[in-house]
């Protein structure tokens, strides 16, 4: 899409989250283990929890109806600090203008960069091949050197949400992530 300044690059995207189911003959489990510094019990629970707040994000970013505002709350809902602020800025000159958007966004590649704290920053790839974002007069006012693929990196902090967390800011970023 479009980006202001280099904050907010993905502004649309869609995923699914893939859950693994355990068998019912495991042993009786043992001792847990206690959260570590990262406020996760690893790195690995810090990343599924930013990827699942991610993918749950742009999921509704792709149920926007631009010509709707109340679709917007579920985007925002996800959304904390800056990216709050911005994506608020963002829909309502969306809005106001009359335009619409054409085409889902996807997001791969995601990568674990730290977890401290509740804070976790992922990088990752996102795809906006298919977008489209079109004027009142169904002009496109996507600009003509936008990149189909854009790495971006995403902060993350806590929250109550199913994941535990909000996307707190999103900045492009320069990287090899995207294949570039």
């Amino acid at each position: 899409m479009f980006v202001r300044g280099r904050r907010m690059a993905g502004v649309w995207a869609v995923a699914a989250v893939a859950l693994a189911l355990t068998t019912a003959c495991t042993p009786a489990p043992g001792p847990q283990p206690s959260p570590s510094p990262t406020g996760f019990a690893s790195e690995e629970e810090a990343f599924a929890a930013a990827e699942e707040t991610y993918r749950a994000y742009v999921d509704a970013l792709n149920q926007v109806d631009l010509s709707d505002p109340e679709t917007f709350e579920p985007v925002y809902a996800w959304l904390a600090a800056d990216s709050l602020e911005s994506s608020k800025k963002t829909f309502s000159e969306m809005h106001a203008n009359g335009w619409t958007v054409n085409g889902p966004t996807n997001f791969d590649q995601a990568t674990l960069k730290s977890a401290r704290g509740h804070d976790v920053v992922l990088e990752l790839c996102l795809d906006v091949t298919q977008v489209d974002v079109l004027d009142a007069d169904q002009n496109s006012v996507v600009p003509e050197d936008r990149l189909d693929r854009q790495p971006l990196q995403v902060t993350f902090g806590h929250a109550n949400t199913a994941s535990g967390l909000v996307i707190t800011d999103s900045d492009a970023i320069e990287s090899a992530l995207c294949g570039m």
